[in-house]
Parts: C-alpha cells; sequence; structure tokens
C-alpha cells in the first residue's frame, strides 16, 4: 500500500481511539497503544510487517520532544518549594521499583522466558537489568488528568503528581547506567571497575554537558529574536532543529541521547526568559501530534506471537514494580517525616506508566545488541503499560477519594 496512504491511516485511527479512552475517561495514551496494537500486521495485514522497523526516525525525534518537554518541568524555584519530601519520596520508590523488578526477574525469568541459548550472563541478568529500569518511571499525565477532572487538592495531590513528574529523571539515570552493564555482558566483556562505573559516569556526564551546549545556543538565538519575528514557526523550528542535532551528536558520541535532550529542557526552562511562551506553545501546538504518532508506533511494535508467551512476565512485571513503589514511597515519607495521609496514599499515584519508559524500551529494541531479548522487553513493557494506564486512574480517584481531596459524589 503507499506510504502515505499508511502515515494516514496510522495517525487517524491513533487519534479516534485516543478520543475514545478520553470519552471513556482514560488516558488518551492507552488509546493511542491499543489503536498501534489493532494495527499491527497479525490483525491488519495490508499494513506492512517490518513498518515499526522503518519509523526510527520518527520515534527518535518524538523521544527527543518528549524528553525536552520532561526537562521542562524541572524549574528549580518549583523544586525549592517543594521539599525534602519529594526527595526522598522520588529516589526511594523509583530505586525500589528497580531493585524489586531486577531481584524478581532474576528469580522468574529462567522459568518463564524461552530463549534459544539463554544463559545467566548473556540473557537473564541483562534483561532483569533492562526491565529493573523500565520500572522507575511513572506517568504524570493520568494523575494530572483525574486531578483536573474531579478538581482535587491537597497535599498527597501535590505529591503524587511532583513525585510523578521527577522519577522519569530518575528512571534514565538508571537507564543510562543499566544499558551499559547489559550490553557488556551481552558482549561477554570481562568485568572490569572502568566499564561498570567509570564509563557510565562519562556517558552521564557527557550527555549532561552536551545537554547544557545545546540549552545555552538555545537560548542565546531565541534571546537575540525581536518581538516581531517571535511567531509559534520560528520557535518550533528552533526546537527542533536543535533537538534533532542534540540527539544526532549523542548517538555519534556514544551518549545517552534521552539524557541529553533532556538537560536542554532543564537549561531552557531555568535560564531563558521566554521559556514560559516556549513550553505552552509546544504544549498547544506540537505534542498532540508527537504523542499521536510516538505511541501508535509504539503500539506496533508489539509482537503478539512474543506476547502470547510474555503474559505471566507482564503480571510479574506489575506485581514486583507496585510492590517496590509502595515500600519506597512508605520508607521516602516516613524518613522525610510526611504526614500519614501521604505514607499511606501517595503510592497509589504512581501506578500509572507510559510515556518515557516506552521510549527507553524502544531505544533498547533498537540496539542490535540485544536482539535476542529486545521481543520480550518490548512486549513486557507495552503489556504492562495498558495494564498501568488502565488501572492507573481508578486506584488514584479511589486514594484522593479516601484522604478527602476529592469529593464523592452519591
Amino acid at each position: 500500500m503507499n506510504g502515505m496512504v499508511i502515515g494516514g491511516i496510522v495517525l487517524f485511527v491513533g487519534f479516534i481511539f485516543g478520543e475514545l479512552a478520553r470519552k471513556v475517561r482514560l488516558p488518551k495514551v492507552t488509546g493511542y497503544i491499543l489503536a498501534g496494537v489493532l494495527l499491527n500486521h497479525d490483525i491488519c495485514s495490508f499494513i506492512p510487517a517490518n513498518l515499526a522497523q522503518r519509523t526510527n526516525i520518527i520515534e527518535n525525534m518524538a523521544l527527543a520532544f518528549i524528553t525536552f518537554s520532561i526537562g521542562g518541568t524541572l524549574l528549580y524555584p518549583r523544586l525549592k518549594k517543594l521539599g525534602k519530601s519529594i526527595l526522598w519520596i522520588t529516589v526511594l520508590e523509583g530505586e525500589f521499583a528497580f531493585f524489586a523488578l531486577v531481584v524478581g526477574f532474576l528469580a522468574v525469568m529462567p522459568f518463564c522466558a524461552h530463549v534459544p541459548g539463554a544463559t545467566w550472563i548473556t540473557v537473564f541478568i541483562p534483561a532483569a537489568l533492562l526491565i529493573g529500569c523500565l520500572g522507575s518511571p511513572t506517568d504524570p499525565s493520568v494523575g494530572l488528568a483525574v486531578k483536573h477532572a474531579n478538581n482535587a487538592k491537597g497535599e498527597v495531590t501535590a505529591t503524587m503528581l511532583s513525585v510523578a513528574a521527577f522519577d522519569d529523571v530518575l528512571g534514565i539515570i538508571n537507564y543510562s547506567i543499566a544499558i551499559v552493564l547489559a550490553a557488556a555482558l551481552v558482549t561477554h566483556q570481562a568485568f572490569n571497575f572502568h566499564d561498570a562505573f567509570i564509563s557510565p559516569m562519562f556517558i552521564i556526564g557527557g550527555s549532561i554537558t552536551l545537554g547544557i551546549v545545546f540549552g545555552l545556543v538555545f537560548n542565546f538565538i531565541t534571546a537575540r529574536i525581536n518581538r516581531e519575528e517571535e511567531t509559534e514557526g520560528v520557535f518550533v523550528v528552533i526546537i527542533l532543529s536543535l533537538l534533532a542535532l542534540c540527539f544526532g551528536l549523542s548517538t555519534i558520541l556514544g551518549i545517552d541521547q534521552l539524557l541529553s535532550t533532556m538537560t536542554m529542557g532543564i537549561v531552557v526552562v531555568n535560564f531563558n526568559k521566554k521559556q514560559e511562551k516556549i513550553f505552552l506553545m509546544m504544549q498547544e501546538h506540537v505534542e498532540e501530534m508527537v504523542f499521536v504518532l510516538f505511541f501508535t508506533l509504539s503500539g506496533l511494535h508489539l509482537n503478539l506471537s512474543v506476547l502470547k508467551s510474555s503474559l505471566l512476565l507482564i503480571v510479574f512485571f506489575a506485581i514486583f514494580r507496585t510492590i517496590g513503589k509502595i515500600l519506597g514511597t512508605t520508607i521516602g515519607a516516613a524518613v522525610s517525616g510526611a504526614s500519614p495521609n501521604v505514607r499511606k496514599y501517595t503510592a497509589y499515584g504512581l501506578i500509572p506508566q507510559g510515556g518515557i519508559v516506552i521510549g527507553l524500551a524502544l531505544m533498547i529494541h533498537q540496539n542490535p545488541v540485544f536482539k535476542d531479548i529486545a521481543d520480550i522487553i518490548i512486549s513486557v513493557i507495552v503489556g504492562a503499560t495498558v495494564i498501568h494506564e488502565f488501572l492507573g486512574p481508578i486506584f488514584i480517584k479511589k486514594a484522593l477519594i479516601k484522604v478527602g481531596e476529592i469529593k464523592k459524589r452519591f
């Protein structure tokens, strides 16, 4: 079929399913992913079987945009105002989820995953590390949608939304370290201090440095655009071109592309006088298109034959991640001296998962080093995302009703 027709089908079907999800009070991202799953070649034979593999440039551009937007939420005065409880809860819930998934998958994968010639060093340990790092992030858009729909207000609501926004950063850092360690195991590199610690630190440091450079370049250019030239189109061109350059140079230099573009967003939001206009313009005019394309194409990556054999792993992922989130949130809230309500109910707002975690899974899928485990990882993550995005709003709403930050309607 003509490529333009296929592109139109993917975009239109994704949009329709997003609107249908919104009608039944689910996040739009759930509808986009379901649209991609239904457009899979195994269901719709007119869609080319290799379509998802031919759209890497679109997915990478969308990832650059999404991580730039995440960086744009990390405004220093906002972080300072939130206090230490947000920091403690974010770090502990993210890392507890990571470790719970690593330990849990090391225990169950040998019995649930069937990979020819699998060994602990080349399959089970790398897969557990990669799946573990994908358990840290939370989808903040779900909590925001519940808040707006129910006019929720209070300390639990504020804590949920703040932690959900900031643990994406922790997830990217976990990913940057895990990807290096997993690659070293898969390629049979001998363990050494440099590969285990120095190399990940170099990657993180290089990524942050490049992101700072591009953020400063962006700020320099936009500061010299006079008011007569300040059109939305000009800002879109500058943002997308510099994001593409930042992402591409990160790939060439062997550093983390997502951490670089996120750092660029942090620099822009904290040091650009026009930051409010820039991010509002992106949200109103670019975000919807990027999300429809990205998440619909993400659903197309789901290998339905692998999904059938991964159902048990998807269930285990949801269980281990939830346990880690609850334990980490409870301990983090206790250590920071947060209120009993924050300790008891905040974790319910950290169940939704989507956004950046899909992007991280696709980055793993694109890496030829992980060809033996990539299909399993993408199936587990996409499958678990659908579950978490479906159940997340229900858990959040019930928790906020119990704590009294949503008025129960009879």
